[in-house]
């Protein structure tokens, strides 16, 4: 798996070192508040573990299961939420927390939802990474780990066609990937 990976753009000790700044102000900003975090299934999976072990508040948790890249690269413009229910929020604080905010399709899509069918107390929003690009949609963050480039990252949650999840870095796709994995499929 390391050798489809380009360059290392955030290592471990880094990515947990800005969990700790990042947990510090959610403490802050949520202190005496009823918090709801919801985390954005898959990717943010193992950001929003190792994130909320570093939040010292009585918090709920649930999880959104939503897709829009469909195995590609590129968000696909059509956000699909995978659940039949969505987590009860009435009333509460709630934090979203997602992997990677990139055209601002699923967050807008999840946020949107959420006010309207949930009717949450406030709504803010945290990411492990945003691109540094032109959005299709406006989202506003509260909090964000890492800036980056307009690359397509895996690791450390982040996927290609549901592998790499599991490497402890952050790191650009090898470009070539996709293309190899299309030649290598049976037609």
């Amino acid at each position: 798996m390391v050798e489809d990976v380009e360059r290392i753009l955030f290592h471990e000790q880094t990515i947990l070192s800005r969990l700790d700044a990042l947990a510090r102000e959610i403490t802050e900003d949520y202190r005496g508040k009823e918090l709801t975090v919801v985390a954005v299934l898959n990717g943010s999976f193992m950001f929003m573990a190792d994130l909320l072990r570093r939040i010292p508040l009585p918090l709920k948790l649930d999880c959104l299961s939503v897709s829009s890249y469909h195995g590609g690269t590129e968000s696909s413009g059509t956000v699909s939420f995978d659940q039949h229910s969505l987590p009860d929020i009435d009333g509460r604080h709630v934090l979203v927390i997602d992997d990677i905010l990139d055209s601002g399709r699923t967050l807008d899509a999840i946020c949107a939802k959420l006010r309207a069918d949930c009717r949450p107390a406030s709504l803010g929003v945290c990411v492990l990474l945003a691109k540094r690009k032109s959005r299709v949609v406006e989202v506003k963050t509260d909090y964000v780990g890492f800036e980056i480039g307009d690359e397509f990252v895996i690791g450390y949650g982040l996927d290609y066609d549901e592998r790499y999840r599991n490497l402890p870095f952050i790191g650009v796709l090898d470009p070539s990937v996709p293309l190899r994995q299309l030649a290598e499929k049976p037609s």
